[in-house]
């Protein structure tokens, strides 16, 4: 809070000294609160969690965000209703954006935080009314409403059951006694918090890797894509342009995350929109992970992806993650149900977080629905070092959790290993260049990276064969992937070419 209020404050007393300097006394009294602020914003920041490097990251950004408001309001100077509204404009940045952006800076996506407008979601038993536990949600004055409202094939599961309560602040600290109580109700078949979850964090990078094969595409970056060479990418585009495989349908991969930039020079032709409020991606982690997926290739444009004639896959979004990256548990599962409903045949998720649930049940319930809806479930492992089994969705049954590698082809620093997981693989995920906002691209680092290849991949293996399902595509995986140098902790890297081509067996 220092940091954050420390910032505002600064920037504050700078805003008005522009509008009342003038004034004899402006300089002095907005002077000193000014030296005061950027005190207490230093302290914030270097008593702030995390590494010097993210501080640094952290200090430059809010001094490009000063310095340019400073030289707007200087130039303004002399119109004071500009002034004014430029202030007005200013408070309603911090208000709706930057003052949440401000907040999360030190966020630690490694601790379990709990949603507080929907704390708990509970599964009421099967052929009950959620009335049945009115003693209860009277006693601790909860609301409720219906979790999942809107799945399209209740009979084949029962997450048409769950409800999610919202917690009043003053019986909050008792989340725990209430949920003792419902499960000792005997109506509740389960009961769970409804825990956040972000955008597996990525990490800038500028250390391409040129590539020394000929993929005989003219995507003007793809020498500096080095996962296409470690793939052998030019093997899979040469099968595909043979004219041997016989294509069966156009996959869609639905990337569940912060949206997608639907206007994007080397995404908009290979996408399709499911609701114009996925189509636009503030963050810009949700538009890297989509060009993994499917760049259009060989347009001239940016960089390549998994097929080079684009006719195997379609990229469509679902924005399950706010634009500071961050969602809950019900927000993610409900994004699951609609990819399933919708058609999906991949769903690639760069997101996740630790939990305190070791069994999973609302997110296992979700993924057989997928499943049985002939859907492929694909997650990001996590970076943080660690056992993705204790991480959400990537320790779920039924889902292939994803590790990353770096260009030494061994795990990562970062990434969680998957030796635990039923169904762990490895890609790529180290100074990864794919799309961004804006027509640009730019260089990320992660299991958020790795897992898109995957997904991508999978996609083309649903093209040629659309009954394969989750544990046939994972064989698939596993049986034709390359060993790495940790491949107990990373699984098998994949190896596109022979694993498309058995798929098409």
């Amino acid at each position: 809070m220092l940091y954050t209020f420390g910032f505002i404050a600064a920037l504050m007393s700078l805003i008005l000294w522009f509008i009342f300097k003038e004034q004899k006394w402006a300089g002095q009294l907005f002077g000193k609160t000014l030296l005061l602020a950027l005190i207490a914003y230093a302290a914030g920041l270097m008593s702030g969690e995390g590494d010097m490097s993210h501080k640094m990251f952290l200090l430059a950004r809010d001094a490009v965000i000063m310095s340019v408001l400073s030289v707007v309001f200087s130039f303004m100077s002399k119109n004071k209703l500009a002034l004014i509204a430029m202030l007005m404009g200013v408070v309603m940045f911090f208000k709706f954006y930057y003052f949440q952006e401000l907040q999360t800076s030190f966020a630690d996506k490694t601790k379990i935080e709990i949603d507080s407008e929907g704390e708990i979601l509970v599964d009421v038993a099967d052929g009950e009314s959620i009335k049945v536990l009115n003693d209860i949600i009277q006693k601790y004055d909860l609301d409720y409403e219906i979790a999942f409202p809107k799945l399209e094939s209740p009979e084949i599961t029962d997450l048409d059951d769950y409800y999610v309560l919202n917690i009043p602040k003053k019986y909050e600290n008792q989340r725990t006694d209430i949920m003792r109580e419902l499960m000792d109700s005997g109506f509740a078949d389960d009961v769970e918090e409804n825990e956040l979850v972000y955008a597996i964090p990525t990490i800038e990078s500028n250390n391409t890797l040129n590539n020394k094969i000929d993929f005989g595409v003219n995507d003007p970056s793809v020498n500096g894509q080095w996962a296409l060479e470690a793939l052998e990418m030019n093997k899979l585009y040469d099968l595909v342009r043979s004219g041997e495989l016989k294509t069966k349908k156009v996959a869609r991969v639905f990337v569940l995350d912060t949206g997608i930039d639907a206007q994007h020079e080397d995404i908009k032709d290979n996408y399709k929109s499911l609701d114009k409020r996925y189509d636009m991606d503030k963050m810009g982690h949700g538009t890297h992970c989509a060009g993994t997926v499917g760049a259009v290739t060989n347009n001239g444009k940016g960089v390549a992806a998994f097929c080079p004639d684009n006719s195997m896959v379609q990229l469509t979004s679902i924005k399950v993650l706010s634009n500071y990256g961050g969602g809950t548990q019900q927000g993610i599962i409900g994004g699951m149900i609609k990819a399933a409903d919708k058609g999906a045949d991949v769903v690639s998720m760069s997101l996740g977080g630790p939990s305190n649930d070791s069994r999973q049940r609302a997110y296992s319930k979700a993924v057989k629905y997928m499943t049985k809806k002939g859907t492929i479930t694909i997650a990001a492992a996590g970076n943080s070092n660690r056992n993705a089994k204790d991480y959400v969705p990537a320790g779920v049954d039924g889902v292939i959790s994803v590790a990353a590698l770096d260009s030494k082809i061994q795990r990562a620093v970062f990434s969680n290993y998957v030796t635990d997981v039923k169904m762990g693989i490895a890609a790529p995920g180290v100074d990864i260049l794919s799309t961004i906002p804006g027509n640009a691209y730019k260089e990320y680092s992660g299991t958020s990276m790795a897992c898109p290849h995957v997904a991508g991949l999978v996609g083309m293996m649903r093209s040629v064969n659309p009954k394969l399902d989750t544990k046939a595509a994972y064989k698939i995986l596993h049986d034709t992937g390359k060993e790495t140098k940790d491949t107990k902790m990373t699984g098998r890297m994949i190896y596109p070419v022979d694993a498309v081509k058995a798929a098409a067996k």
